[in-house]
């Protein structure tokens, strides 16, 4: 499926515009239609120019590294803003602080400021994701989250006016916060503490190991696919406790699968569509409520079109 063209309605800008480019090849699950216009902006000021005149009616979200995002067979109208190298830098600023472009990976951050003595942000090489969809979900592992570290950050909202938020503005509770969507953010600051740089490093290499044992980090993946339900309700079971209850475990729908070595992670194990794999969460979803009692909430974001599935 293709989208008719909207150049025409679109500001100038010195960054990249592309019409109707395939979403999947930068997704992790590998799957996806394509967006009406991919747009790449050179730096902040790009962006906030593009915002001030872009036409109110043409939808604008952000696509980080799509490490937990679907992106629906349909494609996705609009314009999807994927951002560029320009923000990805890392800065140190003094007493034990580092400031991070959104689009700088958590990995990369976690290895900065562990290089540099910072510590408190080990947690961040667990993440495969980016700055921005941190700061957008809350992210957290391995008994740290995004909230506990930040201090505040930069965005630019629908109409390219720049905002400083400060980490209680956030809103911040289990991976979510209450922001707007349409509010794009561009940098952050993060607090740590003195931490000799080799404990650091011991810590990451730890969490590192540990996923990898306990992850299926080499398949086609989306990461955490449902929030760990209320522990007052699931008796204090994580989410994937709760799906190998009720049989989730290497549950599979035309190629999708849950993954028989972490339960909540859906895998594209035989050339999945999109519509296979958000049919397959939305099953395991109904089989942990009529099973279990608890009603799952999807952790994967999920944009575009649906499209009808097959079979």
């Amino acid at each position: 499926m293709t989208f008719p063209s909207i150049l025409h309605q679109l500001p100038e800008v010195r960054g990249k515009l592309k019409e109707n480019v395939l979403l999947a090849p930068f997704t992790w699950f590998r799957v996806g239609g394509v967006a009406q216009v991919l747009f790449i902006p050179e730096d902040e000021a790009d962006l906030a120019l593009f915002l001030a005149q872009v036409p109110m009616d043409i939808p604008v979200q952000v696509l980080g590294v799509a490490s937990n995002t679907l992106v629906r067979d349909g494609g996705v109208p609009g314009v999807v803003i994927r951002l560029g190298p320009n923000f990805g830098k890392v800065d140190l600023l003094g007493e034990y602080r580092i400031r991070a472009g959104a689009a700088c990976l958590d990995s990369v951050l976690a290895k900065h400021a562990g290089a540099s003595g910072i510590g408190g942000l080990e947690f961040f090489v667990g993440i495969p994701g980016t700055v921005g969809g941190a700061l957008r979900m809350n992210a957290g592992c391995y008994g740290g989250d995004t909230k506990s570290v930040l201090l505040d950050v930069v965005a630019l909202d629908r109409r390219g006016r720049r905002q400083i938020l400060s980490v209680r503005e956030m809103g911040y509770t289990y991976r979510h916060t209450d922001v707007p969507e349409d509010l794009i953010f561009i940098q952050a600051v993060f607090q740590g503490f003195e931490k000799h740089p080799s404990h650091i490093f011991t810590q990451m290499k730890k969490i590192k190991e540990d996923r990898e044992l306990s992850q299926p980090l080499r398949e086609k993946t989306g990461g955490s696919t449902f929030k760990n339900p209320n522990p007052k309700l699931s008796g204090g079971r994580g989410a994937w406790q709760v799906i190998d209850a009720a049989g989730g475990r290497g549950f599979e729908i035309r190629g999708a699968q849950m993954s028989e070595k972490h339960c909540n992670f859906m895998i594209n194990k035989n050339n999945a569509s999109a519509a296979d794999l958000e049919e397959l969460g939305e099953t395991i979803r109904a089989k942990v409520l009529v099973s279990e009692k608890i009603r799952l909430e999807w952790e994967i974001r999920r944009i575009g079109v649906r499209r009808v599935n097959h079979g």
